[in-house]
């Protein structure tokens, strides 16, 4: 599969997902680099890949903090073991994205473990559906909303409607996406 996302910002200080992904062995390609309204951007193609785990941590966790979550759940679904550390900032989130990710996804059948400023997972397990506790934190729902797409049986995200905080047609686009 593959999905074409357009008009994405990729300030440098913003854009260390792409550098993690591409750690990962993620098939990502950035089209038409412009600048609009002073601000990068650009398009982005990213396919179907086999990702495995790798070490994050250091100068670039300021410029991905509110992916740590997705980067969390995909490290589950990747190879071997992904360790993420300096990353304490997630403490103190719209919630301890750091404790909600490991109940969570331990929830689901991850094998995570919770660390002082980080987490580490080891991959390659399937998941399952659970009851998910998003704690009113819209990056937690829209990441686990993400994750049941790509776990077997059923998902519920206690308070979903947080996601209307930051994108309003989450919901209606990740349906879009899953067909």
């Amino acid at each position: 599969s593959e999905v074409l996302l357009k008009n994405v910002g990729i300030n440098p200080t913003r854009a260390g997902i792409l550098t993690v992904l591409r750690a990962m062995g993620g098939n990502l390609t950035v089209l038409n680099e412009r600048v609009c309204a002073g601000e990068p951007v650009a398009d982005l193609l990213v396919r179907a890949s086999s990702l495995h785990g790798t070490e994050i941590g250091g100068s670039i966790i300021p410029t991905l903090i509110d992916e740590l979550p997705m980067i969390a759940a995909l490290a589950c679904f990747a190879q071997g073991t992904t360790v993420i550390r300096d990353a304490a900032e997630l403490k103190v989130k719209e919630s301890n994205r750091i404790a909600v990710m490991v109940e969570n996804l331990s929830a689901m059948g991850a094998d995570v473990t919770e660390t002082e400023d980080g987490m580490i997972i080891r991959g390659g397990r399937p998941l399952h559906g659970a009851v998910i506790e998003s704690h009113l934190d819209h990056r937690i729902a829209m990441t686990f909303a993400i994750t049941a797409l790509a776990s077997d049986g059923e998902t519920s995200i206690k308070g979903a409607d947080c996601v209307k905080i930051s994108y309003p047609g989450f919901y209606e686009d990740l349906t879009r996406l899953a067909k």
